[in-house]
């Protein structure tokens, strides 16, 4: 077995100086290799009587992702301060990873710490991600007053800590500083058992220049050495020539089966012991690498259970170099079994790589297709971009168009994807029959997904249709799709639908997704299906109005958000639909501050996104909540912002005439007609035609002073000619007839077309449409004794007048259990004079159900007769208070 290895000793001074340097914010342990700063931090960690808690990190060798070392860096934290055992889901990758988001939340996590903390990072060189390094400089330089932070690496990594060295919170340790001493030589010879002559320890703290790897392998080539001193008289030579003289001579003194194991084993990153079998053909492995390890023998364990191991840097090149020269015939085969037991295993990245490492190139190509949607899904982009990237230049490797499609998707750049795309679709009609149909799928997944971004969604009609067949049907094909393929061509084919208005089965398919997303475990897929699917819902119930719409709307998105926040995703661009349709809605209801909160975290969510899809409706929001706080001004600016999104949309022309006629009403308002009139007269036919732009023309009729021209506008939007996009834009139609008719003084027709306004804003309790054609002064004069909407009519009084609930009064309030919106529409007749039959009657149930519900109701609302009710639901501003009339 090994021969003893060298006993690690005492650097009492060493670890002195470590002790100095954490009284700064940040240390940093820059040498070359083998120099031993990994030893010092863990001899400097382990010391009895640490009172902080030690979160330490090691950075996997050539680390690019992002993502996969903040993942790291959070879970290492979350074990230190204990906080992993509570009920907060683990952290899980996403490809619309937000790092700027991430950083805030190890901040938050440090700061909530209970005592102090340690953060270290081990081998910082091997992260060659600019986007991680920024990120780490942003942490170090906020690091909380309980928290400290140690970096080791072999040469300085560029982060910007100026300001902490110009502070004095930066302290440094060098290799000088890590250099063995000649006293501390003889120490580690003495205690490894080793006699040498005091020339001879002096001339091997010379010939090492106290380099603590170059002592080590002295000290494990002495041990049993029938002359040390004529060991030590010919240790010379290159630093190179002399790791290869002590490799030498350490192998030679191991036996065969752990000689053939290291040099076998050295082509791996990583190695476990069943990955060692597999490569010797002998068991046993495992219990080697752990002997080794114990043995100091540059051997080190990657995880506590002691399961994974790597090798130190200097051996492992050292090794491979002597595999080359020893079994150079037999390396691709040994790589092709670790491809194979990395596939067999899930670990698809370091199985292309093996592959390639093979030379088997057309099978590396076809594995990092198939799986190009699982690596996207797992964070890995950049580690794909780089698989991509090692292929040889000049082949032709078709094969790739889709995962080069892939990562130009995530990059935004939709011009190459497309192009991409071109050339895998043409591969796929050509390919195996046995992998056709996925590629296929794969294909028109991908430009679905494409549309989206673009808005190009007629463009994709068949490939929906294409999409949907192999995606619910139950044929062979069907079935081979692999999950994570079959849940994100769900997911795209969902959200084409929704926002195309001309295919029903949205809410299906992403209904769909979402359960096969839970059902394999993705639960970014789930979240992105989920937050698609209110999204979907709200866009067609705004079409054909469904019962609680609004109420099921709001449901679904804070489902959707809560998933989301679960896995710390609240800010991402997939939770970016559900964010801004629950936006959209509250404006919608006339909660404009809920409203303008969940506005603020969809343009958190839109950092890292460039689409214009749902930028448009931020804009388009943003300008309906200015108009409701008749800030038009400001609304005018963020609807022009929108239509200039909607230009760029190619399939949304019903929303590109919602938000195009708003601005043309903005501008009517604010007295711009000669703007106005100029815009309107640039539309095509079509869009001048629709429902939206002929409100927008009695907007403009009316600020002219020509209700009859107004009239005449709104004549086909109210009998159904012109297309609308939501019932909105009748209310809205309803109400502009009405300020109409009261300027031609016929007051009972404009009561009547308010009456009817509200009567269809009644069902979801519709506010803005109110505020945003200026409706004040049309409201106030429809007597109150005639409306069957009086509840309403007084909620959107109180938002065009300003008035809004008394804080005080709320928080004063003791909770109640949330009424449903049945009870809620129960409620709202209570104040009136109507009995029981006759509230029956105008909600078409029996006087029984109302019964049901009246005793729900004054059960939540802990009363016992109607008038208590009443006074309560005012109370909890569930009803309008009539003292604000």
């Amino acid at each position: 077995m090994a021969p003893t290895p060298p006993r690690l000793i005492d650097r009492g001074d060493l670890l002195a100086a470590l002790d100095r340097a954490v009284a700064s914010k940040v240390t940093i342990i820059s040498a070359p290799a083998g120099s031993g700063k990994t030893s010092l931090l863990r001899a400097w960690a382990g010391r009895p009587g640490r009172m902080d808690g030690l979160a330490l990190v090691q950075v996997q060798r050539d680390a690019r992702d992002a993502q996969q070392f903040w993942l790291a860096v959070f879970d290492a934290i979350r074990r230190a301060t204990g906080s992993n055992s509570g009920a907060q889901e683990p952290t899980t990758a996403t490809p619309d990873f937000n790092g700027h988001a991430m950083v805030d939340r190890v901040l938050s996590e440090l700061a909530d710490a209970p005592g102090g903390v340690t953060v270290a990072v081990d081998d910082l060189h091997e992260l060659h991600s600019p986007e991680a390094l920024a990120q780490l400089t942003r942490l170090l330089t906020g690091l909380p007053s309980n928290v400290h932070a140690i970096l080791t690496t072999r040469h300085d990594v560029r982060l910007r800590l100026h300001q902490l060295r110009l502070s004095g919170e930066l302290a440094e340790i060098r290799a000088a500083d890590l250099r063995f001493s000649e006293r501390e030589t003889r120490e580690l010879l003495d205690a490894s058992g080793i006699t040498l002559s005091a020339a001879g320890v002096t001339l091997l703290h010379q010939r090492t220049e106290g380099w603590a790897a170059g002592l080590r392998l002295a000290v494990i080539s002495l041990v049993d050495h029938p002359d040390p001193e004529r060991f030590v008289t010919e240790f010379s030579g290159s630093h190179r020539t002399v790791a290869e003289y002590l490799l030498a001579e350490m192998l030679d003194r191991e036996p065969p089966d752990v000689q053939d194991l290291l040099l076998r084993s050295s082509l791996l990153d990583r190695v476990n012991g069943e990955l060692a079998d597999l490569l010797t053909g002998r068991l046993g492995s495992e219990q080697i690498l752990l002997d080794l390890e114990d043995a100091n023998a540059f051997v080190e364990s990657l995880d506590p259970g002691r399961v994974w191991f790597r090798y130190h840097h200097l051996l492992s090149d050292l090794l491979r170099l002597e595999l080359r020269r020893t079994l150079p015939a037999e390396i691709p085969a040994m790589h092709r079994r670790a491809a194979a037991w990395f596939t067999q295993h899930g670990e698809v990245a370091e199985a292309i790589r093996y592959t390639q490492a093979a030379g088997d190139w057309r099978e590396a190509a076809q594995l990092l297709t198939d799986h190009a949607f699982s690596l996207t899904l797992d964070g890995q982009a950049q580690t794909m971009q780089a698989l991509l990237q090692a292929f040889p230049p000049g082949e032709d490797h078709t094969e790739l168009a889709l995962v080069r499609a892939t990562v130009d998707l995530l990059r935004g750049r939709l011009d190459q994807a497309a192009a991409h795309l071109t050339v895998a679709e043409a591969h796929a009609q050509s390919a195996p029959p046995g992998r056709r149909g996925r590629l296929q799928v794969a294909v028109a997944a991908l430009n679905l997904s494409l549309a989206g971004r673009r808005g190009n969604f007629d463009s994709v009609v068949d490939q929906a249709r294409f999409l949907a067949s192999p995606l619910t049907g139950t044929s062979d094909e069907a079935i081979a799709l692999g999950s994570d393929l079959r849940a994100v061509a769900l997911m795209n084919l969902g959200t084409v639908e929704a926002w195309s208005q001309g295919l029903p089965d949205a809410e299906r398919h992403l209904q769909e997704g979402a359960e096969l997303a839970r059902e394999i475990g993705r639960p970014y897929l789930e979240v992105g299906c989920l937050a698609q699917l209110a999204f979907a819902y709200i866009f067609h119930s705004a079409a054909t109005p469904k019962a609680d719409a609004f109420a099921t709307t709001q449901r679904r998105c804070r489902e959707a958000i809560a998933l989301a926040e679960r896995y710390g995703w609240g800010t991402e661009p997939v939770i970016a639909p559900a964010l801004m349709t629950l936006a959209g809605t509250m404006v919608m209801l006339g909660e404009l501050d809920e409203g303008e909160q969940w506005l603020q975290r969809t343009e958190q969510a839109l950092q890292t996104d460039t689409g214009p899809d749902i930028r448009l409706l931020l804009h388009q929001t943003a300008g309906m909540l200015y108009a409701g706080r008749g800030r038009r001004h400001e609304a005018l600016e963020e609807f022009g912002v929108a239509e200039d999104l909607a230009a760029r949309l190619e399939g949304s022309q019903a929303l590109a005439s919602q938000v195009t006629g708003w601005r043309l009403a903005t501008q009517a308002r604010l007295g711009r007609l000669g703007e106005a009139r100029a815009d309107l007269a640039a539309l095509d036919d079509e869009r001048a035609g629709s429902g939206e732009v002929r409100n927008a023309l009695a907007a403009i009729c009316l600020a002219e002073g020509d209700p009859v021209a107004a009239l005449d506008a709104l004549h086909d939007v109210l009998d159904g000619t012109a297309p609308v996009l939501g019932y909105a834009t009748l209310i809205e139609a309803h109400l502009l007839t009405g300020l109409a008719h009261r300027e031609l003084g016929d007051q009972s027709a404009a009561n009547q077309a308010a009456e009817q306004a509200l009567a269809l804003a009644e069902p979801d309790r519709l506010v803005l449409p109110f505020a945003m054609t200026g409706s004040a002064e049309l409201l106030d004069s429809l007597p109150r004794h005639e409306t069957g909407h009086a509840a309403l009519l007084a909620d959107i009084l109180d938002l065009l007048h300003g008035s809004s609930p008394a804080a005080e009064e709320q928080s004063s309030m003791p909770p109640t259990e949330a009424l449903s919106p049945t009870e809620l529409r129960v409620l709202r007749f209570l104040p009136t004079n109507l009995t029981r039959p006759e509230i029956a009657g105008e909600l078409s149930v029996s006087p029984n159900t109302v019964s049901t519900h009246l005793r729900s109701i004054y059960a939540k609302l802990q009363v016992r007769d109607r008038s208590s009710a009443v006074q309560r639901a005012r109370e909890l501003r569930l009803l309008a208070d009539r003292r604000t009339r």
